[in-house]
């Protein structure tokens, strides 16, 4: 029998392994209907602990356009983690009614300690302010399909830098590849963390820290907006003082290069103005469709049915 695999951060797959999903992302992307029965028969658990919308449909749907059928809960509430099960217990049990498990909670770790009792595979939808592995990887596939590569560009990465998950899977992600300059965009309260930047210096990986984004808007290739999370502070003054610190609006966006591109994980609040969402380098609502495709290829992989089965998503009979 094959050995489990989970995935819990990006740096679970390596960087060729990383090709061949997107590879596969691709072709479901253009032959999607030879896919629809790549999981007949088999079950996803959604588990996730805290609120979602795009992670946990995403996921949902993923399973259903491969064929297979899904479980599971859309909050701690409306499971037995409200009577005080733990972690360990519930995946035990979900990996006797399911095949595969994605699951997200508020506290960092969890899907790990998840994985080391699980007998399915379990990917990590959400730890905390830790990682967001399939957002990062629906990240770079999304860069992948709008530059043909994913090196030798410069990306900035602009609001909560601090407890921003997607953030801090990404930095982890790229720095695998060759000639990716960072420029960290936040308010001093929410800077990326000392031991990314500790990690940048070490590797000789270069990186800027600024404050305004209209300093750095003509410098980049790619930039990467996120939200201000409101669940992540302590207090309501924090939050309220520092929510709309980043707007990039119509404005704005007219000291950016023609062919810089804009992603943002979502949900957005009011970082991104709706005017910008008509202009060709939005890419963040393309980029939530690349997350399908990408979680489609992912799910496929840990149940094992790679290339080695398949041609253009029909099974070798």
């Amino acid at each position: 029998m094959k050995e489990l695999r989970h995935l819990m951060t990006p740096l679970d797959f390596s960087v060729e392994e990383l090709e061949r999903l997107f590879d596969q992302a691709g072709e479901i992307e253009r032959h999607l209907p030879d896919f629809a029965h790549m999981c007949d028969g088999r079950i996803l658990a959604t588990c996730f602990y805290e609120p979602s919308t795009r992670t946990r449909l995403s996921f949902e749907t993923a399973m259903l356009r491969l064929g297979g059928k899904i479980i599971g809960f859309a909050d701690a509430s409306s499971s037995s983690a409200s009577k005080g099960e733990s972690v360990s217990d519930t995946i035990r049990v979900i990996s006797c009614f399911a095949d595969i498990c994605a699951m997200r909670h508020p506290k960092e770790g969890a899907a790990m300690v998840a994985a080391g009792r699980s007998e399915i595979p379990v990917i990590n939808a959400g730890d905390g302010g830790h990682e967001h592995p399939t957002q990062t990887l629906t990240d770079l596939l999304t860069i992948r399909s709008l530059y043909g590569k994913l090196s030798d560009f410069t990306i900035g990465l602009c609001g909560d830098l601090k407890f921003g998950r997607t953030v801090h899977s990404l930095i982890h992600a790229l720095i695998r590849y060759q000639g990716v300059k960072f420029i960290f965009i936040s308010p001093p309260e929410l800077r990326v963390p000392d031991y990314i930047t500790e990690l940048l210096a070490e590797k000789g990986i270069s990186y800027e820290e600024v404050i305004r984004l209209d300093d750095c808007l003509p410098d980049l290739d790619l930039l990467y907006m996120t939200r201000v999370q409101r669940e992540r502070f302590f207090n309501e003054e924090d939050y309220v003082r520092l929510k709309d610190f980043y707007i990039l609006d119509k404005d704005k966006l007219s000291r950016a290069k023609q062919d810089m591109h804009i992603l943002h994980p979502l949900p957005r609040v009011n970082e991104i103005a709706v005017d910008v969402d008509d202009d060709p380098r939005a890419a963040y609502f393309p980029q939530v469709q690349y997350g399908l495709f990408v979680r489609m290829a992912l799910i496929m992989t840990l149940l094992d049915m790679t290339d080695d089965h398949m041609n253009h998503g029909l099974l070798r009979w």
